[in-house]
């Protein structure tokens, strides 16, 4: 089993933090997205998406897209647990990943991809181009800025995101502001707030630095 990965991507991060709180090892294949070797032959061969992070089996078969990676690791090693032992659980654990996705994770995306020089012509990640819209930068901004307040709501009441326990949504919350600070120089507030202890609680944990 190998992960095919890029260091400094988001998604790829999201799926190395989730094995390192498993305490897995698991070797890494790095496939340079800046160079765009994500559309070589060989890649798209095993990945038609053209996307990492992509875990490749130790018969050949390849695993995309994050949330199936780390349901796949989760089935094969479920302590600890961190997508819910229980179907109450799992499906709390789910709903609230699924917000920090599409509330957050995807906003990110939205101003990042569709601002940086370096990705003109590729607003969508995956084989086809697709040109930037400027103003989906600007609203994926907002997004962002709606997203921190409403989280930060959230965990005025909770100590983690879907609830008592670190969860995979504590992962791709965290994955997604700290991505936004260093890309879209996002100002996070400080620890004195429930967002900002949160993030610092998170950012404390070894398994974030994966």
């Amino acid at each position: 089993m190998k992960l095919h990965d890029y260091p400094s991507a988001p998604n790829p991060r999201r799926v190395r933090f989730f094995i390192a709180e498993k305490g897995l090892a698991i070797p890494t294949v790095t496939v340079d997205l800046a160079q765009r070797a994500q559309f070589a032959p060989a890649f798209r061969a095993l990945n038609p998406s053209c996307t990492v992070p992509v875990l490749e089996l130790d018969d050949g078969t390849a695993i995309s897209e994050v949330p199936v990676i780390c349901r796949y690791l989760e089935e094969l090693h479920p302590d600890p647990s961190l997508m819910g032992d229980t179907a109450e659980r799992r499906a709390v654990i789910g709903m609230w990943d699924r917000r920090m996705e599409n509330d957050g994770y995807l906003a990110a995306m939205e101003a990042v991809r569709n601002s940086l020089p370096g990705l003109a012509g590729r607003a969508l990640v995956g084989p086809h181009a697709c040109q930037q819209i400027p103003e989906l930068a600007a609203r994926g901004r907002r997004r962002l800025a709606d997203f921190m307040a409403d989280l930060t709501l959230r965990l005025r009441d909770t100590p983690h995101v879907a609830g008592d326990a670190f969860s995979i949504a504590d992962i791709t919350a965290f994955v997604t502001l700290d991505f936004a600070r260093a890309r879209l120089k996002l100002d996070l507030p400080d620890e004195t707030t429930a967002l900002g202890a949160w993030f610092a609680r998170i950012a404390a944990r070894p398994a974030a630095r994966a």
